[in-house]
């Protein structure tokens, strides 16, 4: 567990990034910070592993006082993760994730096994072990910069917003990717995010700071959403807050409609309905408007405007592919991406608002 108890940075000239901070970031669980620029969160994270040392109050870490750890130490056990990975550009991938065993006196052999585990616990092939960073994606360059703060192994991994600079498809399957790795380590995360839907997607409990460096609530993100503690919070979570519930609500028992389908290369029939799904080998690929298609339907003729959720997915996700879809109609799949059926908003949304959820 780490404490913050009435911890204040205040630099030189007298500018207050963290004031008073009281907190309390449990263990084996994701702690997300958020807030506007200016309000203290990388300054919070970073004083955590010393890297910027608090004005006045006490920072612990299962009841030890951060400062009174020998800085080097602290640091080679907590793991790091930052924005463009901060790579050694000289280094080869496998021995940019071995850089922490290293320090921590392991030998070259012990290193670079541990490095090759959690390149593949990360998603990277084995073939990138002997590239270097500049050969690399961005998200390939965060992945192995999450092996690397992963790889000795350590209780605490702190990340300062480390998703933000690669495009959006990316980020969610980065984000997926450590949702999926935190239920099999259940490692004490401190994460910084500006977005207010990573925090509430990747959070346990969410730190909403105000600028100055105060911390305005703190709370799961389902209770944080229904019940925000003033103006600055409600502001912050955004008024769409009734739809972000929904991902913290549990899914009613949805009626699945059958659905006429086509496949490439198939010509529609003449009593086709207006709107027809297309899928290929039982996956979904889009919708065609079957009045404009001229004889065989191909790619060209698919409307891909349409998201896609899962016979797990929550009540956000099943309503966002409804109301996505060009026939007004969502598509849901099985655990292997094959279709099953399609539901409607307004059957959802009954279900919902007669508390079946």
């Amino acid at each position: 567990m780490i404490r913050f108890d009435d911890v204040t940075k205040e630099y030189p000239g007298g500018t207050v990034a963290v004031n008073g901070l009281s907190l309390t970031i449990p263990t084996g669980q994701i702690t997300a910070l958020v807030g506007p620029s200016g309000c203290g969160k990388t300054t919070s994270l970073r004083m955590i592993n010393r890297m910027i040392e608090p004005t006045r109050g006490l920072i612990s870490i299962d009841g030890k006082g951060v400062a009174d750890l020998d800085a080097a130490t602290l640091r080679r056990g907590i793991g790091y993760v930052i924005q463009h990975a901060g790579l050694f550009p000289h280094r080869t991938v496998l021995d940019n994730v071995a850089t922490v065993p290293r320090l921590l006196g392991w030998d070259r052999a012990k290193s670079r096994a541990a490095a090759q585990d959690w390149m593949e616990r990360v998603g990277l092939s084995a073939d990138l072990a002997d590239r270097y960073p500049s050969q690399l994606s961005g998200g390939q360059q965060q992945r192995v910069g999450v092996a690397r703060a992963l790889a000795a192994d350590p209780p605490i991994l702190l990340m300062d917003e480390p998703f933000s600079a690669v495009d959006p498809v990316v980020r969610q399957q980065l984000q997926s990717e450590l949702l999926r790795l935190q239920a099999e380590l259940h490692k004490t995360i401190v994460f910084v995010t500006h977005d207010i839907d990573e925090a509430l997607l990747l959070g346990n409990q969410v730190a909403v700071l105000r600028v100055g460096g105060i911390l305005a609530q703190v709370a799961r993100p389902a209770d944080l959403l229904a019940a925000p503690a003033d103006d600055f919070v409600a502001d912050f979570l955004g008024h769409d807050r009734g739809i972000r519930a929904l991902s913290f609500v549990g899914m009613p028992r949805l009626p699945l409609h059958p659905e006429l389908t086509l496949a490439l290369g198939e010509v529609p029939p003449a009593d086709a309905p207006d709107w027809m799904l297309v899928v290929e080998g039982g996956h979904p690929l889009g919708w065609v408007r079957t009045a404009g298609v001229q004889g065989a339907v191909d790619t060209s003729d698919l409307n891909r405007s349409g998201t896609v959720a899962s016979l797990t997915a929550s009540p956000r996700e099943v309503l966002d592919a409804a109301l996505s879809s060009p026939a007004r109609r969502g598509v849901l799949v099985d655990d292997a991406g094959e279709f099953v059926g399609t539901v409607r908003a307004s059957e959802l949304a009954t279900l919902l608002e007669a508390g079946q959820a």
